[in-house]
């Protein structure tokens, strides 16, 4: 401040005046989005059915303490610290997490602190300084050992594999590695003596509050014998996020307080202020990116091939070293694929990582941040006081630019996937901006934020795969409606005037899709929508997710009617007029059968499915431009369309197979 450095305090976060993670507990509650997705993945809820705990750190730390506290429902069984090992093998909830905000409380407290009284029978609280350790018949269990007594290293070894829900580690140290590095390739000696490989791990789920609780192999391979982990940078991204957040808050208020529009002491005032809303801010990051790579988890071999494509590019570029990232090699996928395994969430969290990296660097680098339309994407980086009061500052934020590129890097990634920008800018030879503006068209012409929030919502109310599978789905439709955008921009209009000519017809066609559609196309999506809605999804949401299917023409149908001169109606009902003689609906879902296992075999069903879309238009185009009725129409291409029939009838019993569809949509374009 003396020398007029122009960050000012914002030279670093976290001070005397600024956002103090222990009292927030923002690292933990970070991890604790992991921690919550892991076992959402198995159906159950951390917050309403108790669960068994392992713990490295005591309650006097940050993200050890914090984080024992954010569920009621902790049994923490076993932990320790540099100083003491504490054992507790049949914990009462209640009482346990009530004497755990107690230490917490309390300055400077450890193990040995904690009310001896409220330890159940077999366990206690035990020095790492002691020559060795006698464990009841209950601790024995807890831990999984049958050996009566152990040195304090031996115990910190079994505890690293006792067979609990959660090892939580939210120390100092790095304590698994893969079985075939050495001790002294982990780089961490005060852990040598006790340190496991992650093949001998038997918790269910690994979460990382500290810093390099694991090497990277150790991850990789706890992740190939069925355990639930992300990666340190994954898990404790929060305190970063928070000092993310901190910072550029402070540059902004920086430059309203030389202005004379706020004194120092209101802009302190200001900043407490904001703080639960930094936090609820900072863990939406959280939330989605661990969503993210849960759906690259779901379906693994579906997305491995774009995860190479987009190593093999990103190598290229000069971006990645994949040896250095622990990262499969090309020979290494191959023996995957063979053995139908993907990439491990670990290694998925890297490709992710150099994924935005590679995304972010190409936004600033375009002139996509300078578009009015995303500048409220910077309103929305900052809490809501700051956008309503000192607008202006932030419109001349000096890193608005950054911002809105990390901003909307983590928005479109989150959403899609690591492959989702890339494979599309490969697929159309188009940018990273390019393809950021169609996905923003499809999103808004398609409200598809309010559906994605929706099966956020069904967050333990419909089982964890259901909700991955819907997620999927919604990403695929907008990858399909992104494609179709990167066309139509070409012709380099702005996004709000293709919002306003295509959204309120996208809209329109949703709020009569059940009167224009055909009897049959009406029984189709009935028929889809009574399966979501038998799975536990509520019936408006299924509803809506299915009508997409029949919503994606809006965009052809708005340029037919224009063409043509008529109602969207009337070119809605012409157009899936041709759908139902032809069985259009039914060759899509023949498509839809097709395999994914590869890219190629991806890229073959999407443009095979994207045909068929094509064909109804050029048919459809043709029937309105010649003033021809359907049925005469129809009449004249009677053996054709006969031959189309029979062919779907006879291979919607048979195994899927691209060979029928590529004669079908040969027919299809002669009729076309």
């Amino acid at each position: 401040a003396d020398y007029g450095f122009w960050l000012g305090d914002a030279f670093a976060s976290g001070g005397s005046v600024g956002y103090d993670h222990k009292k927030m507990g923002i690292t933990a509650r970070g991890a604790w989005e992991s921690v919550k997705r892991h076992f959402r993945s198995m159906n159950i809820n951390t917050q309403t059915t108790p669960f068994t705990v392992a713990g490295i750190g005591d309650m006097s730390g940050d993200v050890f303490g914090n984080g024992m506290l954010l569920s009621e429902q902790i049994k923490l069984v076993v932990a320790f610290d540099h100083r003491h090992i504490f054992i507790d093998p049949a914990p009462d909830t209640a009482r346990s997490f009530a004497e755990r905000q107690r230490l917490f409380a309390l300055p400077r407290s450890s193990w040995d602190d904690y009310d001896k009284g409220l330890i159940s029978e077999g366990g206690g609280v035990y020095a790492r300084s002691a020559k060795s350790i006698t464990l009841s018949p209950q601790a024995r269990v807890v831990i999984g050992i049958d050996t009566e007594e152990l040195t304090p290293v031996e115990l910190l070894k079994a505890i690293l594999q006792a067979p609990v829900d959660l090892l939580y580690n939210g120390g100092i140290g790095t304590y698994v590695k893969a079985t075939f590095e050495t001790h002294a390739q982990v780089g961490d000696k005060s852990s040598d003596a006790f340190r496991v490989n992650g093949a001998d791990l038997r918790c269910k789920v690994l979460a990382e509050g500290g810093n390099l609780g694991c090497t990277q192999n150790g991850r990789i391979e706890f992740a190939q014998k069925g355990g639930r982990i992300y990666t340190d940078a994954i898990d404790n991204s929060a305190g970063v996020d928070c000092s993310d957040h901190e910072v550029n808050i402070k540059i902004l208020l920086g430059s309203v307080v030389e202005a004379g529009d706020l004194t120092l002491k209101q802009r302190n005032d200001l900043l407490a202020s904001m703080t639960d809303e930094v936090g609820h801010l900072v863990l939406a990051d959280n939330y989605y990116q661990t969503q993210a790579l849960d759906i690259g988890m779901h379906k693994p071999l579906y997305v491995l091939d774009g995860q190479q494509r987009l190593m093999q590019w990103l190598e290229g570029s000069g971006r990645l070293n994949r040896a250095i990232e622990f990262l499969p090699t090309d020979e290494e996928i191959a023996r995957r694929k063979a053995r139908k395994a993907g990439l491990t969430a670990p290694e998925g969290a890297v490709v992710l990582a150099y994924a935005k990296m590679s995304v972010f660097d190409d936004l600033v680098a375009s002139n996509l941040p300078d578009d009015p339309f995303f500048s409220r994407a910077l309103k929305a980086y900052f809490p809501k006081v700051l956008t309503e009061q000192f607008g202006a500052a932030i419109a001349a934020h000096p890193l608005k630019r950054e911002i809105i590129a990390t901003f909307i890097t983590n928005t479109v990634v989150n959403r899609t996937g690591a492959t989702f920008v890339n494979f599309i800018a490969a697929e159309a030879g188009a940018t990273a901006a390019d393809v950021i503006r169609a996905f923003t068209l499809a999103r808004e012409i398609f409200d598809l934020e309010p559906l994605w929030d929706q099966i956020d919502a069904l967050d333990y109310k419909v089982d964890a795969k259901l909700q991955l599978d819907l997620l999927m789905q919604l990403t695929g439709i907008a990858q399909r409606a992104s494609r179709w955008m990167l066309r139509i921009r070409s012709q380099d209009t702005d996004l709000p005037t293709l919002i306003t000519r295509y959204q309120p017809a996208a809209r329109e066609l949703r709020a009569h899709l059940a009167d224009w559609l055909p009897a049959s196309a009406n029984a189709n999506w009935t028929a889809a929508t009574d399966a979501l809605v038998k799975a536990g999804v509520e019936s408006v949401l299924a509803q809506n997710l299915t009508a997409l299917e029949f919503i994606f023409p809006a965009l052809d149908l708005v340029d037919l009617a224009q063409s043509a001169g008529i109602s969207l109606e009337q070119a809605a009902r012409a157009y899936f007029g041709i759908e139902a003689e032809l069985g259009l609906t039914g060759w899509r879902a023949q498509i839809n059968r097709l395999p994914t296992d590869t890219l190629w075999q991806t890229q073959a069903r999407g443009s095979a499915r994207d045909d068929v879309y094509s064909i109804a238009r050029q048919i459809t185009q043709g029937l309105l431009t010649r003033h021809e009725e359907l049925a005469q129409w129809c009449g004249q291409h009677a053996r054709a369309i006969e031959r189309l029939c029979q062919l779907l009838n006879t291979i919607s019993t048979q195994p899927a197979d691209l060979a029928p569809v590529s004669v079908a949509l040969r027919e299809l374009r002669h009729l076309a």
